[in-house]
Protein backbone atom coordinates (compact mmCIF):
# COMPACT_ATOMS: atom_id res chain seq x y z
CA UNK A 1 0.00 0.00 0.00
CA UNK A 2 1.58 3.60 -0.85
CA UNK A 3 1.46 5.92 1.73
CA UNK A 4 1.55 9.63 2.06
CA UNK A 5 2.45 12.15 4.40
CA UNK A 6 -0.97 14.10 2.58
CA UNK A 7 -3.72 12.97 0.59
CA UNK A 8 -5.56 15.68 -0.93
CA UNK A 9 -9.42 14.86 -2.62
CA UNK A 10 -10.17 17.71 -4.70
CA UNK A 11 -8.46 19.49 -7.38
CA UNK A 12 -10.00 22.78 -7.45
CA UNK A 13 -8.18 25.92 -6.03
CA UNK A 14 -7.82 25.04 -2.83
CA UNK A 15 -6.89 21.35 -3.13
CA UNK A 16 -3.84 22.72 -5.62
CA UNK A 17 -2.54 25.40 -3.74
CA UNK A 18 -2.47 23.08 -0.47
CA UNK A 19 -0.79 20.49 -1.87
CA UNK A 20 2.23 22.56 -4.08
CA UNK A 21 2.26 24.07 -0.53
CA UNK A 22 2.58 20.90 1.46
CA UNK A 23 4.74 18.76 -0.89
CA UNK A 24 7.15 22.10 -1.46
CA UNK A 25 7.64 21.77 2.29
CA UNK A 26 9.00 18.56 2.34
CA UNK A 27 5.71 16.24 2.52
CA UNK A 28 5.17 13.69 0.53
CA UNK A 29 2.03 14.27 -1.24
CA UNK A 30 -0.65 12.83 -3.70
CA UNK A 31 -3.93 14.41 -5.03
CA UNK A 32 -6.88 12.87 -6.03
CA UNK A 33 -9.01 14.21 -8.60
CA UNK A 34 -11.77 12.39 -11.23
CA UNK A 35 -12.43 15.30 -13.00
CA UNK A 36 -10.72 18.48 -14.51
CA UNK A 37 -7.99 19.96 -12.56
CA UNK A 38 -8.47 23.28 -11.49
CA UNK A 39 -12.20 22.51 -10.10
CA UNK A 40 -15.01 24.70 -10.46
CA UNK A 41 -13.18 28.23 -10.91
CA UNK A 42 -11.15 27.14 -13.86
CA UNK A 43 -13.90 24.61 -15.59
CA UNK A 44 -17.23 25.40 -14.99
CA UNK A 45 -16.83 29.08 -12.56
CA UNK A 46 -14.84 31.97 -12.18
CA UNK A 47 -12.74 31.48 -15.17
CA UNK A 48 -14.71 30.93 -18.36
CA UNK A 49 -17.75 33.27 -16.38
CA UNK A 50 -15.36 36.33 -16.89
CA UNK A 51 -15.01 34.94 -20.84
CA UNK A 52 -18.54 35.25 -20.87
CA UNK A 53 -18.69 38.88 -19.43
CA UNK A 54 -15.94 39.98 -21.74
CA UNK A 55 -18.00 39.05 -24.43
CA UNK A 56 -21.16 40.23 -23.08
CA UNK A 57 -19.70 43.77 -23.00
CA UNK A 58 -18.84 44.43 -26.62
CA UNK A 59 -22.61 45.28 -27.89
CA UNK A 60 -22.71 47.99 -25.78
CA UNK A 61 -19.13 49.26 -26.36
CA UNK A 62 -19.96 49.17 -30.15
CA UNK A 63 -23.05 51.38 -29.28
CA UNK A 64 -21.00 53.70 -27.12
CA UNK A 65 -18.18 53.81 -29.82
CA UNK A 66 -20.60 55.88 -32.23
CA UNK A 67 -20.79 58.84 -30.24
CA UNK A 68 -16.63 59.13 -30.04
CA UNK A 69 -16.96 58.83 -33.75
CA UNK A 70 -16.86 55.65 -35.09
CA UNK A 71 -18.70 54.56 -37.68
CA UNK A 72 -19.41 50.92 -37.51
CA UNK A 73 -20.86 48.25 -39.77
CA UNK A 74 -23.87 45.73 -37.93
CA UNK A 75 -21.61 43.55 -35.42
CA UNK A 76 -22.67 39.86 -35.72
CA UNK A 77 -22.04 37.71 -32.52
CA UNK A 78 -21.27 33.65 -33.02
CA UNK A 79 -22.10 31.15 -29.96
CA UNK A 80 -20.24 29.03 -31.20
CA UNK A 81 -17.03 30.77 -31.61
CA UNK A 82 -17.37 32.18 -28.13
CA UNK A 83 -18.26 28.51 -26.61
CA UNK A 84 -15.10 26.48 -28.59
CA UNK A 85 -12.19 29.00 -27.96
CA UNK A 86 -13.31 28.92 -24.02
CA UNK A 87 -13.14 25.13 -23.92
CA UNK A 88 -9.62 25.41 -25.75
CA UNK A 89 -8.80 28.03 -23.08
CA UNK A 90 -10.02 26.21 -20.24
CA UNK A 91 -7.97 22.97 -21.65
CA UNK A 92 -4.89 25.20 -21.51
CA UNK A 93 -5.11 25.96 -18.12
CA UNK A 94 -5.71 22.42 -17.09
CA UNK A 95 -2.46 21.46 -18.62
CA UNK A 96 -0.67 24.16 -16.17
CA UNK A 97 -2.59 23.02 -13.72
CA UNK A 98 -0.84 19.35 -14.33
CA UNK A 99 2.24 20.63 -14.76
CA UNK A 100 2.23 22.68 -11.19
CA UNK A 101 1.71 19.39 -9.55
CA UNK A 102 3.72 17.63 -11.14
CA UNK A 103 6.94 19.99 -10.75
CA UNK A 104 6.05 20.45 -7.13
CA UNK A 105 6.29 16.41 -6.70
CA UNK A 106 2.46 16.09 -6.14
CA UNK A 107 1.34 12.39 -7.68
CA UNK A 108 -2.04 12.56 -9.19
CA UNK A 109 -4.35 9.97 -8.78
CA UNK A 110 -7.34 9.84 -11.29
CA UNK A 111 -10.28 8.39 -10.07
CA UNK A 112 -12.93 9.04 -7.51
CA UNK A 113 -11.59 8.91 -3.87
CA UNK A 114 -13.51 7.13 -0.91
CA UNK A 115 -12.29 7.28 2.36
CA UNK A 116 -12.45 3.94 3.87
CA UNK A 117 -11.10 4.83 7.48
CA UNK A 118 -9.34 7.86 9.15
CA UNK A 119 -6.07 7.13 7.23
CA UNK A 120 -7.08 5.33 3.92
CA UNK A 121 -8.49 6.30 0.64
CA UNK A 122 -9.45 4.18 -1.66
CA UNK A 123 -9.09 5.13 -5.50
CA UNK A 124 -9.83 2.65 -8.25
CA UNK A 125 -9.35 -0.78 -7.13
CA UNK A 126 -6.57 0.33 -5.10
CA UNK A 127 -5.63 2.20 -1.44
CA UNK A 128 -3.67 4.71 -0.10
CA UNK A 129 -2.40 5.23 3.64
CA UNK A 130 -1.64 8.73 4.53
CA UNK A 131 -1.05 10.52 7.95
CA UNK A 132 -3.33 13.49 7.07
CA UNK A 133 -6.27 13.49 4.52
CA UNK A 134 -7.42 16.54 2.93
CA UNK A 135 -11.04 17.13 1.80
CA UNK A 136 -11.12 19.79 -1.03
CA UNK A 137 -14.23 18.83 -3.14
CA UNK A 138 -16.04 21.94 -3.58
CA UNK A 139 -19.60 22.38 -4.33
CA UNK A 140 -22.41 21.51 -6.74
CA UNK A 141 -24.94 23.50 -8.50
CA UNK A 142 -28.28 22.93 -6.44
CA UNK A 143 -31.27 22.58 -8.20
CA UNK A 144 -35.21 22.38 -6.38
CA UNK A 145 -37.62 19.39 -6.99
CA UNK A 146 -40.93 20.89 -9.35
CA UNK A 147 -42.60 19.42 -11.79
CA UNK A 148 -40.24 20.11 -14.97
CA UNK A 149 -37.05 20.31 -12.72
CA UNK A 150 -35.42 18.12 -15.66
CA UNK A 151 -35.34 20.89 -18.17
CA UNK A 152 -33.72 23.08 -16.01
CA UNK A 153 -29.94 23.73 -16.45
CA UNK A 154 -27.16 25.22 -13.75
CA UNK A 155 -24.23 27.01 -13.97
CA UNK A 156 -22.30 23.81 -15.17
CA UNK A 157 -24.07 23.28 -18.43
CA UNK A 158 -24.94 26.90 -19.13
CA UNK A 159 -20.94 26.73 -20.69
CA UNK A 160 -21.84 24.45 -23.38
CA UNK A 161 -24.51 25.22 -24.66
CA UNK A 162 -25.11 23.93 -28.39
CA UNK A 163 -26.80 27.15 -29.59
CA UNK A 164 -27.64 30.64 -27.85
CA UNK A 165 -31.10 30.67 -26.78
CA UNK A 166 -33.27 33.20 -28.18
CA UNK A 167 -35.00 33.82 -24.16
CA UNK A 168 -34.67 32.70 -21.18
CA UNK A 169 -35.49 32.69 -17.48
CA UNK A 170 -32.49 32.70 -14.68
CA UNK A 171 -33.93 31.87 -11.40
CA UNK A 172 -32.06 33.49 -8.63
CA UNK A 173 -31.30 36.82 -6.75
CA UNK A 174 -27.31 36.22 -5.96
CA UNK A 175 -24.03 37.11 -7.77
CA UNK A 176 -24.12 33.90 -10.11
CA UNK A 177 -27.53 34.58 -11.10
CA UNK A 178 -26.86 38.15 -11.66
CA UNK A 179 -23.88 37.89 -13.42
CA UNK A 180 -25.69 35.03 -15.93
CA UNK A 181 -28.58 38.21 -16.33
CA UNK A 182 -26.02 40.17 -17.48
CA UNK A 183 -24.01 38.24 -19.76
CA UNK A 184 -27.20 36.51 -21.66
CA UNK A 185 -28.91 40.33 -21.92
CA UNK A 186 -25.38 41.42 -23.27
CA UNK A 187 -25.74 38.72 -25.99
CA UNK A 188 -28.57 39.62 -26.87
CA UNK A 189 -31.00 37.03 -25.59
CA UNK A 190 -34.37 38.05 -24.14
CA UNK A 191 -33.50 37.87 -20.02
CA UNK A 192 -36.09 36.89 -17.29
CA UNK A 193 -34.14 36.69 -13.55
CA UNK A 194 -36.98 35.14 -11.19
CA UNK A 195 -35.82 36.09 -7.48
CA UNK A 196 -38.70 35.00 -4.43
CA UNK A 197 -37.60 37.80 -2.69
CA UNK A 198 -38.12 41.49 -3.42
CA UNK A 199 -34.44 42.59 -4.14
CA UNK A 200 -31.49 40.94 -5.64
CA UNK A 201 -28.25 40.42 -3.71
CA UNK A 202 -28.82 39.80 -0.66
CA UNK A 203 -26.12 40.69 2.07
CA UNK A 204 -24.41 43.29 -0.08
CA UNK A 205 -24.95 47.65 0.81
CA UNK A 206 -28.78 48.40 0.20
CA UNK A 207 -27.59 51.28 -2.24
CA UNK A 208 -25.62 49.04 -4.08
CA UNK A 209 -28.53 46.55 -4.71
CA UNK A 210 -31.18 49.18 -5.36
CA UNK A 211 -28.95 50.87 -7.80
CA UNK A 212 -27.92 47.97 -9.38
CA UNK A 213 -31.37 46.57 -10.02
CA UNK A 214 -32.30 49.63 -11.59
CA UNK A 215 -29.47 49.32 -13.92
CA UNK A 216 -30.21 45.79 -15.01
CA UNK A 217 -34.01 46.58 -15.80
CA UNK A 218 -32.30 49.94 -17.64
CA UNK A 219 -30.78 47.67 -19.61
CA UNK A 220 -33.31 45.01 -20.45
CA UNK A 221 -33.33 42.65 -18.57
CA UNK A 222 -36.83 41.48 -17.03
CA UNK A 223 -36.76 41.26 -13.20
CA UNK A 224 -39.50 39.22 -11.44
CA UNK A 225 -39.02 39.92 -7.77
CA UNK A 226 -41.51 38.00 -5.20
CA UNK A 227 -41.64 35.41 -7.56
CA UNK A 228 -40.96 31.75 -8.19
CA UNK A 229 -40.82 28.72 -10.57
CA UNK A 230 -43.85 26.23 -10.21
CA UNK A 231 -43.51 24.24 -13.00
CA UNK A 232 -41.96 24.10 -16.58
CA UNK A 233 -43.73 22.42 -19.59
CA UNK A 234 -41.99 21.32 -22.64
CA UNK A 235 -44.46 22.38 -25.15
CA UNK A 236 -42.88 24.22 -28.55
CA UNK A 237 -40.22 25.39 -26.09
CA UNK A 238 -40.12 25.57 -22.69
CA UNK A 239 -43.36 27.02 -20.75
CA UNK A 240 -42.40 28.37 -17.56
CA UNK A 241 -45.32 29.01 -15.02
CA UNK A 242 -44.75 31.59 -12.01
CA UNK A 243 -46.87 31.57 -8.97
CA UNK A 244 -47.48 35.08 -9.49
CA UNK A 245 -49.85 33.79 -12.21
CA UNK A 246 -47.42 34.80 -15.21
CA UNK A 247 -46.25 32.14 -18.06
CA UNK A 248 -42.86 32.70 -19.53
CA UNK A 249 -42.18 31.06 -22.90
CA UNK A 250 -38.54 30.88 -23.34
CA UNK A 251 -35.66 28.27 -24.67
CA UNK A 252 -33.92 27.65 -21.52
CA UNK A 253 -33.83 27.68 -17.77
CA UNK A 254 -31.01 27.87 -15.50
CA UNK A 255 -31.17 27.13 -11.66
CA UNK A 256 -28.59 29.49 -10.12
CA UNK A 257 -30.30 29.29 -6.73
CA UNK A 258 -26.79 27.79 -4.29
CA UNK A 259 -24.33 24.88 -4.28
CA UNK A 260 -23.80 22.70 -1.88
CA UNK A 261 -21.02 20.62 -0.81
CA UNK A 262 -20.28 17.06 -3.03
CA UNK A 263 -19.67 14.73 -0.29
CA UNK A 264 -22.04 11.48 -1.39
CA UNK A 265 -19.84 8.64 -2.10
CA UNK A 266 -16.86 10.42 -0.09
CA UNK A 267 -17.04 8.09 2.63
CA UNK A 268 -17.22 10.32 5.55
CA UNK A 269 -20.00 7.56 7.71
CA UNK A 270 -16.49 5.12 7.65
CA UNK A 271 -15.00 8.52 10.15
CA UNK A 272 -15.91 11.14 12.86
CA UNK A 273 -16.52 13.70 10.49
CA UNK A 274 -19.53 15.71 11.39
CA UNK A 275 -21.76 17.10 8.47
CA UNK A 276 -24.27 19.89 9.36
CA UNK A 277 -27.39 21.01 8.75
CA UNK A 278 -26.27 23.27 6.17
CA UNK A 279 -24.47 19.98 4.62
CA UNK A 280 -21.56 21.12 5.06
CA UNK A 281 -18.31 19.81 7.12
CA UNK A 282 -17.63 21.06 10.42
CA UNK A 283 -13.68 22.05 11.57
CA UNK A 284 -12.15 24.27 14.17
CA UNK A 285 -10.38 27.58 13.69
CA UNK A 286 -7.72 25.19 11.93
CA UNK A 287 -9.48 23.12 9.41
CA UNK A 288 -9.56 20.14 11.76
CA UNK A 289 -12.56 17.71 11.63
CA UNK A 290 -13.71 16.13 13.94
CA UNK A 291 -11.23 13.48 13.13
CA UNK A 292 -8.04 14.42 13.87
CA UNK A 293 -6.35 13.18 10.90
CA UNK A 294 -8.90 14.59 8.28
CA UNK A 295 -9.33 17.84 7.30
CA UNK A 296 -11.49 19.93 5.26
CA UNK A 297 -11.26 23.53 3.30
CA UNK A 298 -13.21 25.95 0.85
CA UNK A 299 -16.95 25.14 -0.34
CA UNK A 300 -16.88 21.66 1.55
CA UNK A 301 -16.96 23.71 4.58
CA UNK A 302 -18.82 26.54 3.37
CA UNK A 303 -17.68 29.52 5.26
CA UNK A 304 -16.98 31.75 2.08
CA UNK A 305 -17.22 29.98 -0.80
CA UNK A 306 -14.61 32.14 -3.38
CA UNK A 307 -11.81 31.16 -4.62
CA UNK A 308 -9.37 33.39 -2.82
CA UNK A 309 -10.52 31.88 0.32
CA UNK A 310 -9.92 28.12 -0.44
CA UNK A 311 -6.43 29.38 -1.72
CA UNK A 312 -5.70 31.12 1.21
CA UNK A 313 -7.03 28.28 3.23
CA UNK A 314 -4.90 25.93 1.56
CA UNK A 315 -1.62 27.93 1.98
CA UNK A 316 -2.26 28.38 5.95
CA UNK A 317 -3.33 24.78 6.52
CA UNK A 318 -0.04 23.00 4.43
CA UNK A 319 1.99 25.34 6.65
CA UNK A 320 0.53 24.78 9.71
CA UNK A 321 0.81 20.61 9.04
CA UNK A 322 4.11 21.13 7.73
CA UNK A 323 6.50 23.60 8.96
CA UNK A 324 4.31 25.59 11.41
CA UNK A 325 7.77 26.90 13.23
CA UNK A 326 8.71 28.93 9.67
CA UNK A 327 5.48 31.35 10.09
CA UNK A 328 3.74 34.08 12.51
CA UNK A 329 0.65 33.07 13.84
CA UNK A 330 -0.87 35.28 11.34
CA UNK A 331 0.86 33.44 8.38
CA UNK A 332 -0.70 30.33 9.88
CA UNK A 333 -4.63 31.36 9.97
CA UNK A 334 -7.55 33.07 7.90
CA UNK A 335 -8.97 36.09 8.32
CA UNK A 336 -12.47 36.23 6.94
CA UNK A 337 -13.45 39.71 8.37
CA UNK A 338 -12.14 41.65 5.07
CA UNK A 339 -12.65 39.83 2.01
CA UNK A 340 -12.83 41.66 -1.49
CA UNK A 341 -15.92 40.57 -3.31
CA UNK A 342 -16.73 41.58 -7.05
CA UNK A 343 -19.61 40.40 -8.89
CA UNK A 344 -19.38 40.96 -13.09
CA UNK A 345 -22.60 42.46 -13.60
CA UNK A 346 -22.91 45.09 -16.16
CA UNK A 347 -21.81 47.40 -14.54
CA UNK A 348 -19.83 45.46 -12.11
CA UNK A 349 -19.71 45.79 -8.41
CA UNK A 350 -17.16 45.48 -5.67
CA UNK A 351 -16.82 45.49 -2.34
CA UNK A 352 -14.79 44.95 0.66
CA UNK A 353 -15.58 45.22 4.32
CA UNK A 354 -19.34 46.34 6.06
CA UNK A 355 -21.88 47.46 4.21
CA UNK A 356 -23.62 50.44 5.95
CA UNK A 357 -26.44 48.25 7.43
CA UNK A 358 -24.34 45.65 8.93
CA UNK A 359 -22.28 48.12 10.57
CA UNK A 360 -25.31 50.14 12.03
CA UNK A 361 -26.06 46.40 12.85
CA UNK A 362 -22.95 45.71 14.74
CA UNK A 363 -23.36 48.52 16.99
CA UNK A 364 -20.79 51.20 15.07
CA UNK A 365 -21.74 54.58 14.58
CA UNK A 366 -21.11 55.67 11.19
CA UNK A 367 -20.69 58.23 8.80
CA UNK A 368 -21.77 57.67 5.31
CA UNK A 369 -19.82 58.99 2.33
CA UNK A 370 -20.97 58.74 -0.99
CA UNK A 371 -21.07 59.87 -4.73
CA UNK A 372 -23.42 58.89 -7.76
CA UNK A 373 -22.60 60.04 -11.14
CA UNK A 374 -22.16 59.24 -14.86
CA UNK A 375 -18.37 58.20 -15.98
CA UNK A 376 -16.77 60.16 -18.15
CA UNK A 377 -16.29 57.31 -21.03
CA UNK A 378 -20.41 57.75 -20.97
CA UNK A 379 -20.45 61.25 -21.67
CA UNK A 380 -20.54 61.60 -25.27
CA UNK A 381 -23.21 58.78 -25.37
CA UNK A 382 -26.65 58.48 -24.70
CA UNK A 383 -26.31 55.94 -22.01
CA UNK A 384 -27.88 57.06 -18.48
CA UNK A 385 -25.77 54.54 -17.01
CA UNK A 386 -24.34 55.86 -13.45
CA UNK A 387 -21.21 54.86 -10.78
CA UNK A 388 -21.99 55.06 -7.15
CA UNK A 389 -19.11 54.71 -4.83
CA UNK A 390 -19.45 54.56 -1.08
CA UNK A 391 -17.78 54.65 1.89
CA UNK A 392 -18.76 53.68 5.90
CA UNK A 393 -16.55 55.04 8.16
CA UNK A 394 -17.35 54.48 11.96
CA UNK A 395 -17.50 58.05 13.84
CA UNK A 396 -15.32 56.86 16.90
CA UNK A 397 -12.21 55.97 15.23
CA UNK A 398 -12.49 57.37 11.93
CA UNK A 399 -11.60 53.77 10.54
CA UNK A 400 -13.19 53.16 6.98
CA UNK A 401 -15.02 49.83 7.86
CA UNK A 402 -16.60 49.27 4.42
CA UNK A 403 -16.10 50.78 0.83
CA UNK A 404 -18.55 49.71 -2.00
CA UNK A 405 -18.41 50.54 -5.96
CA UNK A 406 -21.10 49.60 -8.72
CA UNK A 407 -19.32 51.11 -11.90
CA UNK A 408 -17.30 49.94 -14.93
CA UNK A 409 -13.63 48.17 -13.36
CA UNK A 410 -15.49 48.34 -10.00
CA UNK A 411 -13.29 44.68 -9.08
CA UNK A 412 -9.85 46.39 -9.99
CA UNK A 413 -10.26 49.34 -7.84
CA UNK A 414 -11.83 47.96 -4.70
CA UNK A 415 -8.55 45.46 -4.90
CA UNK A 416 -6.55 48.30 -4.19
CA UNK A 417 -8.97 50.21 -1.74
CA UNK A 418 -9.00 46.66 -0.16
CA UNK A 419 -5.08 47.11 0.43
CA UNK A 420 -5.58 50.23 2.85
CA UNK A 421 -8.82 48.76 4.67
CA UNK A 422 -7.00 46.07 5.96
CA UNK A 423 -4.27 47.69 6.90
CA UNK A 424 -6.80 49.66 9.05
CA UNK A 425 -6.69 53.34 7.28
CA UNK A 426 -9.04 56.16 7.96
CA UNK A 427 -11.05 58.70 6.10
CA UNK A 428 -8.19 61.01 7.13
CA UNK A 429 -5.88 59.03 5.49
CA UNK A 430 -8.42 58.70 2.31
CA UNK A 431 -8.35 62.65 2.42
CA UNK A 432 -4.67 63.43 2.26
CA UNK A 433 -4.62 60.97 -0.42
CA UNK A 434 -3.97 62.65 -3.73
CA UNK A 435 -6.33 61.76 -6.66
CA UNK A 436 -5.26 60.55 -10.30
CA UNK A 437 -7.06 62.81 -12.90
CA UNK A 438 -9.20 62.44 -14.54
CA UNK A 439 -10.70 58.35 -12.88
CA UNK A 440 -13.44 57.67 -11.28
CA UNK A 441 -10.80 55.65 -8.46
CA UNK A 442 -10.01 59.22 -7.43
CA UNK A 443 -14.06 59.56 -5.72
CA UNK A 444 -12.88 57.53 -3.15
CA UNK A 445 -10.07 60.30 -2.35
CA UNK A 446 -12.16 63.24 -3.27
CA UNK A 447 -15.03 62.54 -0.91
CA UNK A 448 -15.69 65.28 1.58
CA UNK A 449 -19.52 65.75 2.52
CA UNK A 450 -21.02 63.39 4.70
CA UNK A 451 -24.32 62.20 3.47
CA UNK A 452 -26.31 60.14 5.83
CA UNK A 453 -24.99 59.65 9.89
Amino acid sequence: MSEYDLMVIGGGSGGVRASRVAAGLGAKVALVEERALGGTCVNVGCVPKKLFVYASQFREQFSHAVGYGWTLASPEFDWPTLRDNKNREIARLNGIYDKILSSAGVELLQGHGKILSPNCVQVGDREYFAKKILIAVGGWPFIPDFPGREYAISSNEVFFLEHLPRAMVIVGGGYIACEFASIFNGLGVETHLVYRRDLLLRGFDLDIRELMAQQMKDKGVHLHFNADVTGIEHNDGLQVQLDTGATLSVDEVMYATGRRPLLQGLGLENTRVVVNDRGAIEVDETLQTAEPSIYALGDAVGRKELTPVALAEGMALARRLFAPQDYSEDQLRIDYDLIPTAVFTQPNIATVGLSEEQAREQGFEVRVYAAKFKPMPLSLTDSDEKVLVKLVVNKADDRVLGAHMLGLDAGEIIQGLAVAITAGATKADFDRTLGIHPTVAEEFVTLRESVRE
